[in-house]
């Protein structure tokens, strides 16, 4: 949700064609209102720390400062696939000192089951690589405040891997919150409101 609101103001003013408009502070607090819905009364209770807080709201706004930014890659004609191996190979390139001073894989008593090696690929792969390949495909396409609508359904898809994975129960509560945010994500792209919009003027 932070990542959203961030991306909003940003954009807002570090952009010329994404400006804030009625439709997406209604997505916003629609947004907000479902996310509310789906954590429930735990949104209320306050037992995290204020630097713990503080490193989600910085992550937040680089993520939309990143948002912004990407949308320059179109203009310079870098194809998604070039942005995101850059991407990804560069934060590689930053991180693996880093891992190797701290985790000492070569101090391991044994190698990784071919679970984890299995288990790696895949984060690698797919929820890395082909991630930022769409990220950027659909940056260039759409543009930073749509993208950043992912936001929210991270926690709807949360409790349906917990229900499809973990046997988890769904409540009606999570299946209202779930439709909360759907509609957010229908008053953003405008053409819902629109085709009510036509529909009046029609009669």
């Amino acid at each position: 949700m932070e990542r959203f609101l961030f991306t909003l103001l940003v954009a807002h003013f570090l952009t010329q064609d994404e400006k804030i408009d009625p439709a997406k502070v209604a997505a916003l607090l629609t947004g907000f209102a479902g996310t509310a819905v789906l954590i429930g009364p735990e949104l209320l209770v306050d037992g995290s720390n204020a630097w713990g807080e503080l490193a989600c709201l910085g992550a937040a706004l680089s993520y939309a400062f990143a948002g912004v930014y990407g949308r320059r890659f179109k203009i310079l004609k870098i194809a998604p696939i070039e942005a995101a191996a850059g991407q990804v190979t560069a934060s590689t390139g930053l991180i693996l000192p880093i891992m190797l001073a701290t985790e000492q894989p070569w101090a391991l008593p044994a190698l990784p089951s071919l679970t984890v090696w299995a288990a790696l690929v895949g984060l690698a792969l797919l929820s890395t690589a082909l991630a930022y390949i769409l990220y950027f495909r659909i940056l260039a396409v759409a543009g930073a405040t749509t993208l950043l609508l992912v936001t929210f359904l991270i926690p709807v898809t949360a409790i349906l891997l917990g229900y499809l994975v973990l046997g988890e129960q769904i409540s009606p509560r999570e299946i209202f919150g779930a439709l909360v945010i759907g509609s957010a994500l229908l008053l953003i792209d405008g053409r819902v409101l629109e085709a009510f919009r036509r529909l009046r003027m029609a009669r």
